[in-house]
């Protein structure tokens, strides 16, 4: 099977249909000695994604904020307010009380991107599916696995 074929059917599995046609022209691929399957994902240089063993993929910032163009790949992020932004910006965990808004497709141990002002801070897996972190209060609701530590200043603006 064809990678770039490959990687949008597993895109539109993982985040809905139509999200695939926002993946960058020109992607290289770098690919295990052993196993010969893919290992990463890479446009100009920059990580986009590296694909798990289990079939999922393990999005990047940088790729989450290009597939943010897509309707549909929104319904998978949550936004938080500003007071956590500058924890979660080092890394630490999203709670439940932060969140402001959460897309209805967010799904319990799902890579999810965290939002804030309509631009990828974090991406995490989420601990709590979607309905669950409207309903809570309390608790953990994405663990921090990637996220802007650099980029500071320009979230400011």
């Amino acid at each position: 099977m064809d990678h770039v074929l490959k990687l949008q059917y597993s895109l539109d599995a993982l985040f809905g249909t139509g999200v695939s046609k926002y993946l960058p022209k020109n992607v290289e691929f770098t690919f295990s000695r052993k196993t010969g399957r893919i290992r990463t994902v890479s446009h100009n240089g920059k990580l986009l994604c590296t694909l798990r063993i289990d079939g999922s993929l393990a999005i990047s910032t940088h790729f989450a904020q290009i597939l943010l163009k897509s309707k549909t790949f929104k319904e998978n992020c949550i936004e938080i307010n500003k007071d956590a932004v500058p924890f979660v910006m080092e890394g630490r965990s999203v709670f439940c009380k932060h969140v402001v808004w959460c897309g209805k497709t967010v799904r319990i141990a799902a890579d999810t991107p965290v939002l804030f002002k309509n631009k990828v801070i974090a991406v995490g897996r989420a601990i709590l599916s979607g309905e669950m972190i409207s309903d809570f209060n309390r608790g953990v609701a994405i663990k921090v696995r990637d996220s802007l530590k650099s980029r500071n200043d320009e979230m400011k603006s």
